[in-house]
């Protein structure tokens, strides 16, 4: 049995839900422990989960306050022991701990605490330290002065030596980088196996395979489990998709975007992705991970609007390989105003500046170049990943 663990929204959580369907299909157990939005979903595939933290959900919902140095010093403390009661439950039993993102502090000293092996996950290249990879755009790491002393104390309480450097315990000294390698090429020396990709065989509803039959291919807009800079977004989204002579389909998400639905727009909720975006003429995101890398195999251009973490990176290789476009003011994640938390700011846009971004997308070339791209990107990541695990643990 392994443990499958990470902290954060749907797009770190899907890629081990691939990973553990891997498994299974290998003949390996798996188990998880997640932030409670997602039990329900990994139960009904069939596997365990124990829930960690607090829900996520809320903290999208625009107008969610910034929180204060104090606080998030309060909220670090608080996720640190939430995950070593959580995770230390959750590998009652399990011969390996496989973890995820870089706020994932208690998983490897439990590992540690079991004498069971541990292995690091990163989803993309810039999450590595210097100077494995030093692009130019940052992003948050766990720092010592945020992490340090609530993991010491929770090592000492398991028989634990201190940690000097919590990033380099975080990340590990051999991590894997589970993204595709040419929208993300990592550094040389890193074992990367490509992007993990759920099968989903899920049909379009009815209402929205009407829609799409009702005229020419709409542009998707969403943002995922990302906060919208915006209380009207949804409407900015409908208007820059008029201006250029495009229908809407607009991806609610945890924010609830919304513009009404209509002739020309219809408002969704979650999607089978790879159904969808071969049908639609753009994808416009938040630039996550997994979103970027649905809109490349589909083969479609994208327009990004990167909002935290690593998602300018995302949003600049979608303008290095000539599939899209970025919107962005330059404030749009990069910064660490939460001490190692990932709090970013995002980017802010306007029905203008969103209708000049979808058309240099539309372009002829771009166009060309997002169809030439889909056949590149790797689908057998999460396979290859569980072909290791089972050569390296078992």
């Amino acid at each position: 049995m392994l443990l499958l663990s990470t902290i954060g929204s749907r797009g770190d959580v899907q890629p081990l839900v691939a990973l553990a369907l891997s498994l299974r299909a290998h003949g390996t157990d798996a188990c998880f422990c997640v932030p409670p939005d997602f039990r329900s979903w990994i139960e009904d595939l069939g596997f365990a989960v124990t829930p960690i933290g607090p829900s996520l959900r809320s903290t999208a919902a625009v107008g969610t306050a910034r929180p204060t140095p104090d606080q998030l010093a309060a909220l670090a403390r608080r996720s640190v022991a939430d995950q070593f009661a959580a995770v230390r439950a959750a590998a009652a039993g399990c011969d390996a701990i496989v973890g995820a993102t870089a706020l994932q502090i208690a998983a490897p000293s439990v590992a540690e605490m079991l004498k069971i092996p541990y292995r690091f996950l990163v989803y993309c290249p810039i999450v590595l330290p210097p100077p494995s990879h030093s692009p130019a755009v940052q992003i948050p790491r766990p720092t010592n002065a945020m992490f340090g002393a609530p993991l010491n104390e929770h090592r000492a309480t398991l028989g634990l030596p201190p940690i000097e450097d919590v990033q380099n315990h975080v990340l590990t000294a051999d991590p894997w980088l589970a993204c595709d390698p040419v929208l993300g090429p990592g550094p040389s020396g890193t074992w990367q196996p490509g992007a993990f990709v759920v099968p989903d065989e899920r049909p379009l509803a009815p209402e929205l395979e009407q829609f799409l039959a009702a005229g020419t291919a709409p542009v998707y807009f969403g943002l995922g489990s990302i906060r919208s800079p915006s209380a009207d977004l949804g409407f900015t989204m409908l208007a820059a998709a008029r201006a250029v002579g495009r229908r809407a389909v607009i991806s609610s998400g945890w924010t609830g975007l919304s513009a009404g639905d209509g002739p020309d727009c219809i408002t969704i909720g979650e999607v089978n992705q790879r159904a969808l975006f071969p049908r639609v003429a753009a994808v416009v995101h938040h630039g996550g991970a997994g979103t970027t890398t649905a809109a490349a195999l589909a083969g479609v251009p994208q327009v990004v609007l990167p909002q935290v973490y690593d998602q300018p990176y995302w949003a600049a290789r979608v303008t290095e390989l000539g599939v899209g476009v970025s919107v962005s003011d330059g404030g749009g994640g990069g910064g660490d105003d939460g001490g190692g938390l990932g709090v970013g700011v995002g980017v802010a846009v306007t029905a203008d500046s969103l209708a000049a971004a979808l058309e240099q997308a539309l372009e002829p070339g771009r166009q060309v170049a997002a169809r030439a791209l889909a056949p590149q990107i790797r689908t057998d990541g999460a396979d290859l990943a569980a072909r290791r695990l089972r050569e390296l643990f078992q």
